[in-house]
């Protein structure tokens, strides 16, 4: 019985490592529903720019940026420019930061969110796909489905958000190359914030 589990934890290990993609390389395909039951593929969204965000609104990284409304900015600005925005929750049911889709789609609505998808990712396979690591950790896909940035939201790894101001925007700078069709500097970079709970 450990055999065969050790085996299928292997080959699930190698699943997930295979699927992850680098910068310049296609981005992982995915399939879900989001909190209110539509259907979200990446697939479906060829030609459009795909910003994934991953949350877990106890963590206090996120709060800097929801409670200041600067991430709700971001998405309103990037939803301006025909951006598809999608929120992933990765944690686990009863792990902490896990929400049921009603109670994310409460969440979500209460904390003036602008994100067109809120996914509820609680298996984890988007997540280990693109190698989620905290909260928040953001993903830029851009019109091929080429993954062009993956990393922090920006250079302060602090929860305070008088930081915000002053900190290197390392997401928004990416998103605005990609929207002029330039290549994007620092697109790989370590996120901060708190661990993805699997």
């Amino acid at each position: 019985m450990k055999s065969i589990f050790l085996t299928a934890l292997a080959g699930a290990f190698a699943l997930v490592t295979a699927t992850a993609a680098d910068i310049g390389q296609p981005a992982p395909a995915f399939a879900a529903k989001d909190v209110t039951g539509e259907a979200v593929s990446l697939a479906d969204l060829s030609g459009k720019v795909v910003v994934l965000e991953w949350i877990n609104f106890e963590c206090p990284f996120v709060q800097k940026y929801y409670n200041s409304g600067s991430m709700q900015k971001f998405q309103a600005d990037a939803a301006a420019k025909d951006v598809v925005w999608i929120t992933v929750n990765s944690g686990a049911e009863g792990k902490q930061g896990y929400l049921e889709p009603s109670k994310m789609a409460a969440a979500t609505k209460k904390a003036g969110s602008k994100a067109n998808h809120i996914v509820v990712d609680s298996d984890g396979s988007i997540g280990k796909a693109y190698d989620a690591k905290v909260t928040p950790h953001m993903i830029i896909i851009n019109k091929q489905g080429l993954l062009v940035y993956d990393g922090a939201i920006d250079s302060k790894a602090t929860t305070d958000a008088a930081d915000i101001a002053t900190a290197d925007k390392l997401f928004a700078n990416a998103l605005d190359a990609v929207l002029a069709g330039k290549e994007v500097e620092n697109a790989k970079n370590k996120p901060y914030g708190c661990g993805v709970k699997y």
